[in-house]
């Protein structure tokens, strides 16, 4: 059975504040120690993670590698693995456990490096022409698979490398394109792809680093890792070593609308042509791994092509006669990471799953599904003889690295919690609720309180709206949208998982689909109005809306659709980050085609009443609430255009507006002092128009 009660937090129980404690803060969040990529070793007997810190003040930050010892029960801290100074990612185990590889480019270029497991100097081991984008080590550890950036026609990595010189010196800056993509993300294409190629590591202290690779994918014309979140886990290796598995789009020019990813067969021996193993599936197919035995291949599967939230199925296929199945087919959830146990007979998978994203045991055989570990967000996982290692958050902890066994009893911690970390500062506690949505439908919610909550007194709230829109806003801990940062200015926020969010079933994740500005408004509606019934600390008079992507589109729908009967506008303010102003133009201008298509029912020329009817550009006339407005220039998913509209529209209307202006940073504000800047101005906004 699947956990679906309230989560049993002590809200109501929350004590007053201690007098010299404070709230979260944005700097906080902006230098705190990150921990990431729980990786144990062969025999589960060691613990190694990757731990960014950041210098602030300088504006640097690096990624260092930490081992811990897991079999001495003692209270030593974790040891740092890799030099101070250097940046790392990527950490895997030889087979033997004794060492340690990761990508760094600490020479200039990303290469592969290896260290001793006990601790030692790295080593270079590859010295390639281009950066080493991600890789995987061979079963018997001899090789690496990895993806390189190469141009089609150029026969070795110099012959790229010279082409990226001879145009970063070229006096000429034009491009011609004769198709799509022509940007991507938040780069611009310049004709290159990713490759998968094979290469032997050097044995030996004094080995030469690597110098030559074999190409094992060049017969395909898709990226391997896909763009632009891909990474070694779109491939995996057979336990013989002949060969990888790969989730590779082969599209064409039908790439920007087209979400059919295959899982290819290529030999690591040369000579055979990639064979698709999933010719059949005009949808996505992704994340492929084999069983230890390599009779097996699991791997996660969509039905529907053109829609990229789609639920992905477990599947296994048997590799002697490709034959498959669907685990668990009446299991409502979508996994993400994947991980077979030593004998096949068990996944372990993390998924979205009523506001939290546990991890869960499915038994191969019967579909039988058990949540070992909730209460939180499991955002990575390893496997390792009878050892489980996982890293976990919620709302008040940020990421916490635990190990334990693999029925998951009596969690071990590794490292601190964010309250650990930030001794001086006080979270808000914060509690899930339910609500009669749109079409009488069971909706979920999370109010938080603020840092300093009295009880008996009232405060202004942050209405926060998740992005996605196939996404949610649950028991989670984020370093851009984090609902503690609102509760340490003395906040209380409610946050609502409208129709389309995810990890309530595929039925309600698809209702947004074609009815943007429809359920999901209703729900908004009645989660703030059951929100203000239920806790009276909630001052509905002193409120701001704020949301980012589809978030940012809402609003600007709700600046033109949410007024009572007398004409009132629930909130004083709006923050909209990166929202899409008008949905038609979005159709032409965004770069992932598929997604604009599979929302409006198709293209804007084919079904334009299908980008009209949720259009906020048609209801600016009734816009009159103060509203800040965010935007990067690279980001190419809702184009600066999107902003630049919303902020033109406000101003033109002699509405209290700003606009937060980003010319280096995407969909997203990464650098540390520009969200810092972010949660100044969007503060600022707020103080201004509620109070605090």
């Amino acid at each position: 059975m699947l956990r679906t009660a309230l989560l049993p937090l002590c809200l109501l129980a929350a004590l007053p504040a201690v007098a010299d404690a404070r709230g979260l803060e944005a700097r906080d969040l902006a230098a705190l120690d990150r921990v990431s990529a729980p990786t144990l070793s062969p025999d589960g007997r060691v613990l190694l993670f990757a731990q960014r810190g950041v210098e602030f003040d300088a504006g640097t930050s690096s990624t260092a590698l930490y081992t811990r010892n897991l079999v001495t029960r003692d209270a030593a801290p974790p040891r740092q693995l890799t030099p101070a100074g250097w940046n790392v990612n990527s950490p895997t185990f030889s087979p033997d456990g004794a060492t340690v590889y990761f990508l760094s480019a600490k020479g200039g270029s990303q290469q592969l490096y290896a260290i001793p497991a006990a601790g030692g100097k790295p080593r270079q081991l590859t010295d390639f022409a281009l950066d080493v984008g991600s890789y995987r080590l061979s079963p018997d550890g001899s090789r690496i698979a990895f993806s390189a950036d190469t141009f089609a026609d150029c026969a070795d990595f110099a012959c790229t490398s010279k082409r990226l010189a001879d145009t970063k010196s070229s006096k000429v800056s034009g491009v011609v394109y004769d198709q799509l993509f022509v940007r991507h993300w938040d780069t611009w294409k310049d004709g290159r792809r990713s490759g998968l190629f094979v290469a032997e590591l050097p044995q030996g202290a004094k080995a030469r680093p690597v110098a030559t690779a074999l190409a094992i994918s060049s017969a395909l014309d898709g990226d391997i890792p896909s763009k632009p979140f891909g990474g070694s886990e779109d491939y995996a290796w057979s336990p013989d070593g002949r060969s990888v598995v790969a989730s590779v789009r082969v599209a064409g020019k039908r790439e920007p609308w087209s979400t059919n990813f295959d899982l290819y067969r290529l030999s690591t021996e040369g000579g055979t042509a990639p064979v698709n193993l999933t010719a059949d599936n005009p949808a996505w197919d992704a994340g492929p791994v084999f069983s230890a035995d390599g009779k097996t291949l699991f791997y996660r599967a969509m039905k529907r092509p053109g829609f990229e939230a789609d639920r992905y199925a477990l599947m296994a296929m048997n590799l002697a006669d490709g034959s498959r199945r669907e685990i668990a087919p009446k299991w409502d959830r979508s996994p993400s990471q994947v991980a077979p146990s030593a004998d096949g007979s068990t996944l372990y998978v993390a998924a979205q799953d009523t506001g939290e994203y546990p991890l869960f045991r499915i038994d191969v055989a019967s579909g039988e599904v058990v949540k070992l570990v909730g209460d939180g967000t499991v955002s990575a996982f390893d496997i390792a003889g009878d050892t489980l290692a996982l890293a976990r958050n919620s709302m008040q902890t940020g990421d916490v690295l635990y190990t334990t066994t693999l029925a998951a009893d009596n969690l071990r911690a590794i490292t601190p919690t964010a309250a650990e970390r930030l001794p001086g500062v006080s979270f808000g506690a914060f509690e899930q609720f339910s609500f009669k949505g749109a079409g009488n439908d069971t909706v979920h919610g999370y109010v938080v309180k603020p840092w300093n909550y009295e009880e008996g007194k009232s405060y202004p709230v942050a209405f926060l709206i998740h992005g996605g829109p196939q996404g949610s806003f649950g028991n989670g801990w984020s370093y851009r949208w984090n609902p503690q940062t609102y509760a340490g200015q003395g906040y209380a926020v409610v946050m609502i998982d409208f129709h389309g969010s995810t990890g309530y079933g595929q039925d309600f994740t698809d209702a947004i689909s074609g009815d943007w500005g429809g359920k999901p408004l209703v729900d908004l509606q009645k989660g703030w109005a059951a929100a203000q019934d239920r806790y009276d600390f909630l001052d509905g008079d002193r409120a701001c809306a704020l949301g980012a992507s589809y978030g940012g589109y809402m609003i600007n729908w709700i600046a033109g659709n949410w007024f009572d009967r007398q004409g009132n506008a629930p909130f004083k303010c709006l923050v909209n980050h990166d929202g899409v102003f008008d949905t038609r133009s979005m159709g032409y201008v965004t770069e992932e085609l598929w997604f604009t298509e599979w929302e409006n029912g198709g293209t804007p020329y084919d079904n334009p009443k299908g980008y009209e009817k949720f259009n906020p550009v048609n209801h600016v006339a009734k816009w009159k609430v103060p509203m800040l407005v965010v935007q990067g220039e690279k980001d190419y998913r809702v184009p600066v255009d999107q902003g630049l509209s919303t902020f033109t529209a406000l101003q033109r209307r002699g509405i209290d507006s700003q606009l937060l202006y980003f010319p280096d940073e995407n969909h997203w504000v990464l650098k540390p002092q520009n969200s810092v800047l972010w949660h100044d101005t969007v503060n600022a906004w707020l103080k201004k128009h509620i109070g605090q």
